[in-house]
């Protein structure tokens, strides 16, 4: 067989004649030239051979037919039969080309591996989600070359949040002291910035291959995926094989129910509105409004442009069609709004381009399948009120890419499949502290007839207002610049034990003494889990919460589970495993 990645020099005779096209072949052992005249035209299951007196036609026509398909090649070329794409065509097959896969296409094209991207619809995606890049995103963006997707697109650098609650306010900076003066979070058009790591991906002509195509299902084989069948644009059905298929595709993944088993919950949806031509209150800062009955959230994505999300709770909302939808913004909605944006608001209701989108959560249930993996919103999803979707992928990325560099040979699936075990240990000090931040904030942040819940929503307003450690810890969380899962818990203790005592102060009552211990109460809770199979003994890390201070069913809140606990398994002591890199990490087996 012979590949267009073999294909080493293009040469035309100086003869007097009709002129003979050299294709020279580099193999393991030597390189072989071969005498053939020009490609011109495919006909059928065969390419017809015409002769052409321009190389450089010569040239083009013979690399396009090498680069979509595979040859079989003898001494002469005349009668060379055209065959379908063999299992060794492409050493990743990548599903959807959405952050995640048009990112990882990048990566691993630009490391030399051969990558088959499969994409539903290359035209630039309009969404109302996936437009917020966290600092530690950003970094992760610098560490795969792709920082120059983020220009060019009118982003908007982030600096922080503000938070806003009944009239009062609070500035939260991320911690950049210690970071370049570039390094900040971005907000975008979530289209524009999938298209620049699409052109990216794409620009790596000799080891990208990027196809608009329908992936129907997934071609297995004694337990193992060998690849993808898919329906092209022009309704063709085919068939393409790889040692490695990642499936990519998204929040509404078809082929995820092979791979994993999927528990999604869809607590809230958001409401897509865009505010032209305002100025936030504080420019350069997500606002968030921690209105009643759930969060509201401001931020621009581009210089002209202000995102709207409101965040309505449940899955039925107001229909749009029958102006239900409007009169809710108008009525519900915009008395909650701060002054500054409430004018804009109303006028971005009454244009009526309103966007809806479910709020999905889904927590990582790998089951690790020889010969495929999967990745991004396909795989894990979180509530995004903290906009750290494109963070986890970008970590996730990074963390596939250097697991894969050492190997040169992927088709030894079952060695792959073991092997890439460790990924999901690996990806866990970041995906686990913004998944469950992000679950955590939105309950915190949503209003309750719960008196307790109420007490912890203000606790936590304030406990952030005092600022110093108290919003430098939280927001370096946040921003996944510090995304350490203890962390994460000791400054959720921290919330319940300041909440608590700003209740038995000046004058502690009985009712507030109750409500008090119903916050700091605690006490552990492991969940029965599956644990990932692997050759080595892990630590089960449990982040859960039960507050109850009295063992009576009817005093347990299991509407609260905001404040953590930390229980551990069996394993008497935590195992030490080596990457690749040789650096030491602890094996965590949280359930994010």
């Amino acid at each position: 067989m012979v590949y267009s990645d073999q294909i080493t020099a293009l040469t035309a005779s100086k003869k007097p004649g009709p002129p003979k096209i050299f294709i020279v072949l580099r193999t393991s052992k030597r390189e072989i030239r071969f005498n053939c005249i020009s490609f011109e035209a495919e006909r059928g299951n065969k390419i017809s051979i015409f002769s052409s007196p321009r190389r450089k036609f010569a040239y083009a026509h013979t690399t396009l037919i090498c680069k979509d398909y595979s040859l079989k090649c003898t001494r002469s070329l005349r009668h060379t039969k055209l065959t379908s794409a063999s299992p060794t065509d492409s050493d990743v097959i990548i599903v959807g080309a959405g952050v995640a896969g048009s990112a990882l296409a990048y990566t691993l094209g630009k490391d030399g591996r051969c990558v088959h991207v499969i994409e539903r619809d290359l035209t630039e995606p309009d969404r109302i989600v996936g437009e917020l890049l966290q600092p530690g995103g950003y970094l992760k963006l610098i560490e795969l070359g792709l920082e120059d997707c983020v220009e060019q697109i009118d982003a908007q650098r982030v600096l922080g949040y503000a938070l806003f609650k009944d009239g009062k306010h609070t500035k939260l900076s991320y911690p950049l002291e210690n970071f370049h003066a570039d390094v900040a979070g971005r907000s975008f058009h979530n289209g524009r910035f999938i298209q620049r790591m699409r052109g990216k991906a794409a620009d790596l002509l000799k080891y990208v291959r990027m196809e608009q195509g329908n992936v129907t299902s997934l071609l297995e084989e004694n337990g193992t995926i060998k690849g993808v069948q898919y329906k092209t644009k022009d309704g063709r059905e085919l068939k393409a094989f790889a040692p490695l298929t990642i499936v990519c595709d998204g929040c509404f993944s078809n082929l995820r129910r092979s791979l994993c088993h999927p528990k999604i919950e869809v607590s809230s949806c958001f409401v897509g509105l865009i505010l032209e031509n305002c100025q936030l209150p504080f420019a350069y800062y997500g606002h968030v409004i921690l209105a009643d009955p759930s969060p509201i959230l401001f931020y621009q994505i581009s210089s002209t442009e202000v995102r709207c999300l409101v965040d309505v709770p449940g899955q039925k909302l107001p229909s749009i069609g029958n102006g239900e939808m409007a009169n809710y913004l108008k009525n519900v909605v915009a008395p909650q709004i701060p002054p500054e944006l409430h004018d804009a608001f109303v006028s971005a209701v009454n244009r009526g381009n309103i966007r809806t989108m479910p709020n999905k959560s889904m927590p990582s249930y790998p089951r690790p399948t020889p010969g495929a993996l999967l990745m991004g919103d396909a795989f894990n999803m979180r509530h995004p009120l903290t906009g750290g979707g494109v963070t986890v992928a970008m970590s996730d990325i990074v963390v596939l890419r250097d697991l894969l560099r050492p190997l040169h040979d992927l088709n030894d699936v079952a060695f792959l499949c073991k092997y890439l075990e460790s990924f999901y240990t690996l990806r866990k000090p970041v995906a686990s502290t913004i998944n469950t931040l992000a679950g955590a904030l939105y309950k915190v942040f949503s209003a309750s007839p719960d008196q307790a819940r109420n007490e912890l929503r203000q606790a936590c307003f304030d406990y952030l207002s005092i600022g110093s450690i108290f919003s430098n810890g939280p927001m370096a969380l946040l921003s996944a610049l510090n995304p350490r899962p203890l962390s994460l818990v000791l400054h959720f203790f921290a919330v319940a034990i300041y909440g608590a005592g700003r209740l038995l102060l000046p004058f502690p009552s009985f009712k507030r003494i109750w409500i008090g211990a119903r916050l700091i109460s605690a006490r552990p809770q492991v969940p029965k889990h599956k644990r990932l199979t692997a050759p080595h003994r892990r630590l089960t890390f449990t982040v859960g919460f039960s507050c109850s201070p009295s063992s009576s069913p009817r005093h347990r809140l299991g509407s609260l589970p905001l404040i953590f606990t930390v229980g551990f398994s069996s394993a008497a002591s935590p195992s030490l495993a080596c990457s690749h890199r040789g650096k030491l990490h602890m094996k965590k087996n949280i359930r994010t």
